[in-house]
C-alpha cells in the first residue's frame, strides 16, 4: 500500500489526542497525578490506532506498538483493535484476524474492548463485520461501545443515564445481556470522567439506578486497577465505599489483574489495586478468573457464559470472605 495513502488513511481516521485531555472533555481534575495517568491511558490509545491506521499490516504495526511503555503498552494494543475493527467495517480492509493471531494475542482482552469502540464509530448495517466471533470474548466488545459513549457522549450516557434500549442491538440472541457488559464499560468510563476522585466516583455511580449499580461497580475496579491515578488510601476508601458491591468491584479488578498478567504488562500499581480491591495480589486475583472457567457451561437460564463467568468471580470473593 502505498506511502502517501497511509498517511492520508491515518489522518482521516484516527481521532485527535486533544479529546483525551480531561479539561477539553469536562471531567474532573482530582490532582496532577491522576490527570497525568488518565491522559497518558487516552494518548497511548491514540497512538495505538494511529499505528495500526498508518502502516500497511500489524506486522508492521507491531515494533510501534511494542516500544509503547510497558504500563501503557495495553492502552495502545487497545486503540490499534479499534483501528483495525474500524477499518474493516469500512471495506478497508479486514486484518482484525491476523492482529489477534500475532502481537494481539496477548493483548486479547484489550483488543476485544477495543473493537466494541468501533461498533460506536459505525452504523448498525455494519456490526457485523466487527462484532468479535468468540462468544464469550465477545461480550468485552459491548464493555468496550460502553466506555465509548459515556467518554464522548457524557452528558446523555453519564448525566442523563441514558441506557440504549434492547432493539440496540441487531442480535437476538445477545440483547438479554448486551445493557450488563455495556454498564461495565460505562463504569470504566466514569473513572475517567470523575477524575479518579473515589467520592465523586461513587457518587456518580449512585446517581444510576440501583439495578445497575454492580455492573458499574465493575467496570470501576477494572479501571481503576487498569488505569490507575488512585493511591492506596483511596483505593481502601473506593473498597469501603461500594459496600453491597464490593464483590462486583473486585470482580472488575481481577479482570484488570489477568489483562495485565497476560500480556507481561503488571505494575506495582497493579498489585496495590487488588490488594485493596480483592484482598489478594494481581497473581491470585487473575488466577480466579482462570478457575471461573473450569467447566463453564455455555448457558445457565438465559444467561450467558460471560455473565456466568463475571458472577462465579464476585462470588468467590464472597465465599473467601473478602467482601
Amino acid at each position: 500500500m502505498p506511502a502517501p495513502w497511509l498517511a492520508l488513511r491515518r489522518r482521516l481516521l484516527t481521532p485527535s489526542p486533544r479529546q483525551t485531555e480531561l479539561r477539553r472533555r469536562g471531567f474532573r481534575v482530582k490532582d496532577e497525578t491522576a490527570r497525568q495517568a488518565l491522559e497518558s491511558a487516552g494518548r497511548s490509545f491514540v497512538d495505538g490506532f494511529g499505528y495500526a491506521a498508518g502502516t500497511p499490516a500489524p506486522a508492521s504495526a507491531e515494533p510501534l506498538l511494542d516500544a509503547v511503555d510497558a504500563p501503557l503498552r495495553g492502552f495502545a494494543y487497545e486503540g490499534a483493535a479499534m483501528a483495525y475493527a474500524l477499518m474493516a467495517g469500512l471495506g478497508l480492509g479486514d486484518r482484525t484476524g491476523e492482529f489477534l493471531a500475532g502481537g494481539g494475542q496477548r493483548h486479547l482482552y484489550m483488543a476485544h474492548v477495543g473493537a466494541g469502540w468501533a461498533l460506536a464509530r459505525l452504523p448498525r448495517v455494519r456490526w457485523r463485520r466487527v462484532l468479535p466471533a468468540d462468544p464469550l470474548l465477545r461480550w468485552l466488545a459491548f464493555d468496550g461501545y460502553g466506555f465509548h459513549q459515556a467518554y464522548f457522549r457524557t452528558d446523555r450516557y453519564v448525566r442523563r443515564q441514558y441506557r440504549d434500549p434492547a432493539s440496540t442491538w441487531p442480535w437476538p440472541e445477545l440483547r438479554g445481556y448486551a445493557g450488563h457488559a455495556v454498564d461495565q464499560g460505562i463504569g470504566r468510563a466514569l473513572w475517567f470522567v470523575c477524575g479518579a476522585d473515589v467520592p465523586h466516583v461513587v457518587q456518580t455511580v449512585h446517581g444510576f439506578a440501583p439495578e445497575r449499580h454492580a455492573d458499574l461497580f465493575s467496570g470501576v475496579g477494572l479501571a481503576a486497577t487498569y488505569a490507575g491515578g488512585a493511591s492506596d488510601r483511596e483505593l481502601a476508601e473506593l473498597s469501603r465505599l461500594a459496600v453491597r458491591h464490593r464483590a462486583a468491584l473486585a470482580q472488575g479488578s481481577a479482570f484488570a489483574a489477568k489483562a495485565r498478567l497476560r500480556a507481561g504488562l503488571v505494575t506495582d500499581g497493579t498489585g496495590r489495586a487488588t490488594a485493596a480491591l480483592c484482598a489478594a495480589t494481581c497473581e491470585q486475583a487473575a488466577t480466579m478468573t482462570d478457575d471461573a472457567l473450569r467447566n463453564l457451561p455455555t448457558d445457565v437460564d438465559g444467561r450467558p457464559a460471560y455473565a456466568v463467568w463475571r458472577q462465579r468471580i464476585a462470588d468467590e470473593f464472597t465465599l473467601l470472605g473478602r467482601h
